[in-house]
């Protein structure tokens, strides 16, 4: 199975702490937030994984070079040109796949979770869709909207009410849920929908799935029982760290991206 890891970002909101280092090497629990990700990807049986970065680029090729990349296959897309955002980091690495019909993990490295990835990319594997997003009914602020059958049809922010598409409104079926920072693509189809929106440059991948959903089918899987904090904010280093010794079902989860 392979997997791609977004590690590129300045991660602002962690510092002092990434003013001299990339927040892909946060410790959390003594343990670097990149090898806790590797790691549980070669416990799932990944066997490749694609790295992006930019913020301090060498101290993560200096590091996974020390540790012979954890026993995984890792390749590295280089952004240290220009940090090309979630969607636009996907179509830069292009180069790096060997087989774009073999499905695709994407988890960003500030997560934190017990997320069922392997069996996530046997479920993506199974149906014929672009990309399925790992869900959950957890406290957070921003929400995909899933139709009755799963598939997405659009993005609410509880705060302000703001709703994309612009106009969209409530059906009988929609479920309201919260995404994990995990989702699983098939790249052939991807990046068809790219070249079809000529997409390029630095974009969200959100900002892309939205545009494409009424054209190829994105759907939700939804778990529940999923424990999962961005230790993206220094107010989660804390609970992740808790984390890490509670049973499932003992731990809240915090906001994935907020």
């Amino acid at each position: 199975m392979k997997a791609f890891i977004f590690a590129a970002g300045l991660g602002t909101r962690l510092r002092p702490f990434t003013e001299h280092h990339p927040k892909a090497l946060v410790p959390v629990g003594g343990v670097p937030m990149l090898e806790r990700v590797l790691t549980r990807m070669r416990q799932e049986g990944f066997d490749s994984v694609i790295i992006n970065v930019h913020h301090f680029a060498d101290q993560i090729e200096d590091f996974l070079k020390a540790h012979a990349g954890f026993g995984l296959d890792v390749r590295i897309s280089d952004e240290r040109e220009c940090l090309l955002d979630t969607g636009g980091a996907l179509l830069h690495a292009r180069n790096l796949l060997d087989d774009e019909t073999e499905p695709l993990l994407i988890h960003n490295v500030d997560i934190l979770s017990d997320a069922p990835l392997s069996h996530l990319v046997n479920h993506h594997a199974g149906r014929r869709q672009m990309a399925t997003l790992l869900v959950s009914d957890r406290d957070s602020s921003r929400r995909l909207i899933f139709d009755r059958d799963g598939r997405l049809r659009g993005w609410r922010d509880l705060r302000n009410g703001a709703v994309r598409p612009a106009g969209l409104t409530p059906e009988s079926g929609d479920v309201s849920l919260a995404f994990s920072g995990i989702h699983v693509i098939t790249p052939a189809d991807v990046y068809a929908e790219m070249e079809r929106q000529e997409r390029n440059g630095a974009f969200p991948v959100m900002d892309f799935y939205l545009e494409a959903m009424t054209r190829r089918p994105i759907e939700g899987y939804r778990y529940d029982r999923l424990r999962l904090i961005d230790i993206g904010k220094p107010a989660t280093l804390a609970q992740a760290d808790s984390m890490l010794s509670k049973k499932p079902g003992e731990a809240d989860g915090a906001e994935a991206g907020d």
